[in-house]
């Protein structure tokens, strides 16, 4: 007994788009494409894409990695030197 499946698959349909843009920069847009074997259409699909994508939150680890490294000598005990700013802030 043989068991088919039937997978559908649905592409948004292309539309086309007017564009008016200074004849040089189309030029250097083409060039910029073909070094990248790709097309004019795909940049300004791709860049659109960008553009209209919700703004994701960053991760936890990139702000981490983000973060201002401390000027700590890394052979430092770090709880003698917790203890003494807290003494030298609370007069202790």
């Amino acid at each position: 007994m043989r068991i088919f499946k039937n997978y559908a698959y649905i592409w948004g349909v292309k539309e086309r788009l007017n564009l008016t843009i200074d004849g040089a920069l189309l030029e250097a847009m083409k060039v910029y494409a073909a070094k990248r074997q790709t097309s004019v259409s795909e940049l300004v699909e791709n860049y659109f894409k960008s553009v209209t994508r919700p703004v994701q939150r960053k991760n936890m680890l990139d702000m981490v990695d983000e973060l201002e490294r401390p000027d700590i000598d890394p052979k430092a005990d770090l709880k003698e030197l917790f203890y003494k700013e807290q003494g030298e802030k609370y007069g202790v």
